[in-house]
C-alpha cells in the first residue's frame, strides 16, 4: 500500500542536520571538545523553536508532563471500549488463531511504538523536537507525505474516532435506560445528543497536558469495566440458562475469509493509537526514556485488561459473541444473565471513560484549529484567543455529535477508517521513520524485520479495507438516517 516510501535512504535527518558541525573535528580531541558546543547550539535551536511555535502546537501541545502523564495518555488512547469487541473478533478466528493474533498485536504495537519515539528523541537531541505526526513527515519523508498522507489520515482517524465515542456512548446510555425503563419509548439519536453536549464541555479544556488528571481516572474506569466484563462472562458462561458453547467457525469458505481478515482489522484498531508524536510532544524536556516508561505502563494494562476480557468473553459465549460483549449479557425479552445493577455499574464506568477517550482524539483537532484562528503573541486565555477556541471546539463537536446521530451504523464505517487510517499509521510508517532515520544496515536484523513488518501490514491494510467495504455493501439494505438501533 505504501510502496512510495524510500525505505533505502543516502543519509539520515539526523545525519544532515549535524553535518555542518562535524567537519572540523579532525581528532579524537578536537572531537571532544566540538561536543559541547554541539549541545549549546542544539540547546539554542530548541529555544528559538519554541518561539517560532504557531499557536496550535504552542498553546494545545504544552510540553509539561512526566512520563506517567504519557503513561495515562497512552492508555486512554489504546484501552477503550473498543476492547469489549474482542470476544467478537475471536469468534472470526478460533481459539489459536485468535489468541496469536492478540498477542502478535500488543509485540508490533509495543516495538512499533517504541521506534518512534526513538525516532522523534533523535531529532530533539538534534536540535528539532517533532510535535506532530505530520511533522515527522515532512522532515523524514518530504513535504508532499506529510500534507497529503499523513495529516488527512490521522485526522479522519483522530475525528472518526471521536464520531465513534460518541455514537458508543449514546448507544451505552440508551443500553442503561432500556435495562431500568425495558418499555420506554426514547430514540437513540436522543442519548447521542445528550452525550455530545457532554463532550462539547470537555472539549473546551484547553490544552493535552491539562487532561492528566482526567486521564488517570480513564485508566482506573477501563480497569473498572474490564473486570466487570470478564467477571461478567464467567459468571454468565456458568449459568444453566447460559447459551450453548460452539466454537465452529463458519462454514462457507468465502465469508470465513473475509471475516478472519475483518477480526484482524477490529484487533489492529484496537490496538491503534495514531497519537504517539502528539503524546509525547507533552512530554517536559528532556524526552529520553519518558515514553518507553510510559508505554510500560500502558501496556502492563493492555495485557491486563485485553486478554482477560476476550478469553473470557468467547469462552462464556463462542461464536455467539456479539460487537460488544455486553450486548450478551441481555437476553430475549429484557432479561439479563447478570444482574442489573451489575450492568448498569458497567456501563457508567465505560460511559464516562469514553468521555475522556474521545477528547483525547479531539486534540489534534483542537490543535489544527488553534493553529488557523488562534494568536501566539497573545496569552492563551485572552479575548482574542478564548472565543475563537469556544466558537470552533463548539462547532467541531456539533458535526461530530449530528454524524453520530444521523449515521449509528459508523461503526462499519469506522471499519474502514480503521484499516485505512490506524494499520498504516501504528503498523507501517513508524519502521520506514526508524529505517529512514537510523538506516540500520540492510545486513542486520531489524532492518529486515522492520521492512517485513511494514510490507505485511500494509497488505493486510489493503485487505482490511477491502473486507471493510464488503460489509458495509452487505449492511447497506439497513442503513438509514438516524436509525433506532
Amino acid at each position: 500500500m505504501l510502496t512510495g516510501f524510500p525505505l533505502f535512504h543516502s543519509m539520515s535527518l539526523g545525519e544532515r542536520n549535524l553535518s555542518d558541525n562535524s567537519g572540523g573535528a579532525t581528532n579524537s580531541n578536537n572531537h571532544l571538545e566540538v561536543q559541547p558546543q554541539k549541545k549549546l547550539d542544539a540547546g539554542a535551536h530548541l529555544e528559538v523553536q519554541h518561539q517560532n511555535l504557531d499557536a496550535g502546537a504552542l498553546f494545545v501541545l504544552k510540553s509539561k508532563g512526566s512520563w506517567l502523564h504519557c503513561g495515562y495518555h497512552l492508555t486512554t488512547s489504546i484501552v477503550a471500549p473498543a476492547l469489549l469487541s474482542l470476544p467478537f473478533a475471536f469468534a472470526s478466528l478460533g481459539w489459536p488463531a485468535g489468541v496469536a493474533c492478540l498477542t502478535i498485536g500488543a509485540l508490533v504495537t509495543f516495538y512499533s511504538y517504541n521506534l518512534l519515539s526513538l525516532v522523534l528523541e533523535h531529532h530533539a537531541r538534534c536540535g528539532h523536537r517533532q510535535l506532530r505526526f505530520r511533522d515527522m513527515a515532512n522532515d523524514i519523508l518530504g513535504e508532499k507525505w506529510g500534507r497529503y498522507y499523513v495529516g488527512p489520515v490521522q485526522f479522519m482517524v483522530c475525528f472518526g474516532a471521536v464520531v465513534g465515542s460518541t455514537l458508543l456512548g449514546g448507544q451505552s446510555m440508551k443500553s442503561m435506560y432500556l435495562i431500568s425503563s425495558p418499555n420506554g419509548t426514547l430514540k437513540l439519536y436522543v442519548f447521542v445528543i445528550t452525550f455530545g453536549m457532554f463532550m462539547l464541555i470537555l472539549a473546551q479544556i484547553p490544552s493535552f497536558h491539562s487532561l492528566r488528571h482526567i486521564n488517570l481516572i480513564s485508566l482506573v474506569l477501563c480497569l473498572a469495566y474490564s473486570a466487570c466484563a470478564t467477571g461478567g462472562s464467567i459468571y454468565a458462561g456458568h449459568l444453566a440458562r447460559a447459551p450453548p458453547k460452539d466454537y465452529s467457525l463458519l462454514d462457507d469458505s468465502q465469508d470465513r475469509i473475509f471475516g478472519a481478515f475483518n477480526a484482524i482489522a477490529i484487533i489492529a484498531t484496537t490496538y491503534g493509537n495514531g497519537i504517539i508524536p502528539e503524546i509525547q510532544a507533552t512530554a517536559a524536556p528532556p524526552v529520553t526514556g519518558k515514553m518507553f516508561k510510559g508505554l510500560c505502563l500502558c501496556y502492563t494494562v493492555v495485557v491486563a485488561t485485553f486478554f482477560s476480557v476476550a478469553v473470557s468473553g468467547y469462552w462464556a459465549f463462542g461464536n455467539k459473541a456479539d460487537g460488544t460483549i455486553l450486548s450478551n449479557f441481555i437476553v430475549e425479552g429484557g432479561h439479563t444473565l447478570v444482574p442489573k445493577w451489575f450492568l448498569l455499574m458497567t456501563n457508567i464506568f465505560m460511559l464516562l471513560q469514553l468521555s475522556a477517550v474521545g477528547v483525547v482524539y479531539l486534540q489534534p483537532t483542537n490543535e489544527v484549529l488553534e493553529g488557523l484562528f488562534a494568536d501566539p503573541k497573545k496569552d492563551q486565555y485572552s479575548a482574542r484567543n478564548v472565543l475563537p477556541r469556544l466558537v470552533f471546539r463548539s462547532l467541531t463537536m456539533i458535526i461530530a455529535t449530528t454524524m453520530a446521530a444521523m449515521l449509528p451504523f459508523f461503526g462499519d464505517i469506522n471499519a474502514v477508517i480503521g484499516a485505512f487510517g490506524f494499520l498504516p499509521l501504528d503498523f507501517v510508517v513508524p519502521f520506514i521513520f526508524y529505517n529512514i532515520t537510523f538506516k540500520p544496515s540492510t545486513r542486520g536484523a531489524m532492518f529486515w524485520v522492520n521492512t517485513v513488518i511494514a510490507v505485511v501490514f500494509s497488505v493486510f491494510s489493503v485487505i482490511g479495507s477491502i473486507s471493510a467495504v464488503r460489509q458495509i455493501a452487505l449492511d447497506a439494505k439497513h442503513y438509514k438516517p438516524f436509525a433506532n438501533v
